[in-house]
C-alpha cells in the first residue's frame, strides 16, 4: 500500500543546499521524491511502501548530516568526513594511510575511526589534495610497491617534488631499492624508520647533526 509523508530539512545557505541536494541526487531509492525550496529548508515529499518512506527518510537525514558535519567544523574547529564521500567527490581512489600521513605531515589535527575522518582541513581543500594525491599515485603504481607509495606520496605532496624524483632520492638516502627482476622500488627499512630519515634529508636536519 502506497503512502507519503512530508519532511523538512533546515539549512543554513546556499551552499549547504547545494551540496545536500548534489548528495540528494546520487541516492538510489525505491521511494518517489519531490522537492521544493525555500529560502532557509527544503521540503521533501516522499511517495511509497512504509518501508521505502521509512528507509528513504533514514538516508535523507543521514546525507544531510554528512553534508553538515563536512562543511561546518565542530567546536573543536574540526570537520568530519567519512572517506568514501571524499574519494568519490576526488574521483579517486587511495588508501587512507596515505592521505592521513599526508595531512599530518602538513600540520593538519587528523584522528580517525571507522572510515570517519576528523580533521582541521575544510572540505574543497581536502578533495583537492586527495586528487593531487590520485593523480601522483598514477604516475608511479606500476612501478612501487603498496609500503613505499606511503612514503613517497605524502613526501611528494609535502615537499613539492614530482614523485618520481622522490622514488629516486630514496633509493640515492639508502631507504630503498629498485628491484631490475620485478621492475618496482621497494623499501628496505621499515615504513616509519624510512620516513623519518627522508624527513630528516628533507628538511636538512641531517646536516645539522
Amino acid at each position: 500500500m502506497k503512502a507519503k509523508k512530508v519532511i523538512v530539512i533546515h539549512v543554513r545557505d546556499d551552499v549547504e543546499k547545494e551540496e545536500f541536494m548534489r548528495e540528494l541526487q546520487k541516492l538510489n531509492l525505491p521511494a518517489f521524491i519531490y522537492v521544493h525550496g525555500k529560502l532557509n529548508s527544503l521540503k521533501i515529499n516522499i511517495q511509497g511502501t512504509k518501508d521505502e518512506i521509512r528507509d528513504a527518510i533514514y538516508k535523507i537525514k543521514d546525507i544531510h548530516k554528512r553534508v553538515r558535519s563536512r562543511l561546518y567544523a565542530n567546536k573543536r574547529g574540526l570537520y568530519r568526513y567519512v572517506l568514501d564521500d571524499i574519494f568519490r567527490e576526488a574521483g579517486v581512489s587511495i588508501s587512507a594511510p596515505i592521505l592521513l600521513k599526508t595531512l599530518e605531515l602538513l600540520g593538519e589535527t587528523v584522528e580517525f575511526k571507522d572510515n570517519e575522518l576528523e580533521t582541521s582541513m575544510p572540505w574543497n581543500e581536502i578533495v583537492n589534495l586527495t586528487r593531487k594525491l590520485g593523480e601522483y599515485l598514477a604516475d608511479i603504481s606500476l612501478q612501487t610497491t603498496r609500503q613505499i607509495r606511503e612514503v613517497a606520496l605524502p613526501l611528494a605532496i609535502v615537499f613539492d617534488i614530482d614523485p618520481e624524483e622522490v622514488l629516486d632520492l630514496m633509493v640515492e638516502v639508502g631507504v630503498a631499492e629498485y628491484k631490475e627482476d620485478k621492475f618496482k622500488y621497494e623499501l628496505v627499512k621499515n615504513k616509519e624508520q624510512a620516513m623519518e630519515i627522508m624527513l630528516k634529508h628533507l628538511t636538512g636536519e641531517e646536516d645539522e647533526n
